[in-house]
């Protein structure tokens, strides 16, 4: 079984359903603030993209597992029926 993937789908799609979808996008929006929308998303990505690749070093590591005190309260409060 031989897959022909073409540079032109993206992801599943083909040239009829990108015309469609272009189609579509301006009828919405317009001739006018198509190029508005086309900068905004491409801003979008930017900042999506820049916000992945920015290592900082700050991540810090949660413990998540409860403390001698909140466990010693929930034992109390079980033990006295209140759940």
């Amino acid at each position: 079984m031989e897959i022909n993937a073409s540079p032109l789908l993206i992801g599943g799609l083909g040239t009829t359903e990108l015309v469609l979808i272009l189609l579509v996008v301006l009828i919405l929006f317009g001739a006018g603030k198509l190029p508005e929308v086309g900068k905004a998303l491409g801003s979008g990505i930017r900042n999506f993209k820049d916000g992945i690749k920015k290592d900082d070093g700050d991540v810090k590591e949660i413990d998540v597992t409860p403390g001698v005190e909140e466990a010693l309260e929930v034992r109390s409060n079980s033990e006295n029926g209140d759940a």
